[in-house]
């Protein structure tokens, strides 16, 4: 299970029950939201699919604890080509 909440507007934690549970603190400019998403699913949205997206690939403990969601496509260079198909 993920649950996202919003701390700020370019903030936040997402908390993750899989096996054990983890928490990481996840920023995401306005600029970068759009470019993803086209202004169509706001930022809560976007971080959510982009967590699915992650634990397809590594375990909930493996995700880095806070990072900016542009980092994602460091180590998974599909992602910001593959998360636009998610968000419809």
């Amino acid at each position: 299970m993920i649950q996202v909440r919003k701390v700020d507007d370019t903030t936040f934690e997402v908390t993750v029950e899989q096996g054990s549970t983890t928490t990481h603190t996840v920023t995401v400019s306005p600029d970068y939201c759009r470019k993803l998403t086209g202004g169509r699913v706001p930022a809560e949205t976007l971080v959510e699919k982009s967590f699915e997206f992650l634990l397809e690939r590594e375990s909930n403990t493996s995700i880095l604890r806070s990072f900016e969601l542009p980092v994602i496509n460091r180590y998974f260079p599909e992602y910001e080509k593959t998360i636009g198909d998610r968000l419809d």
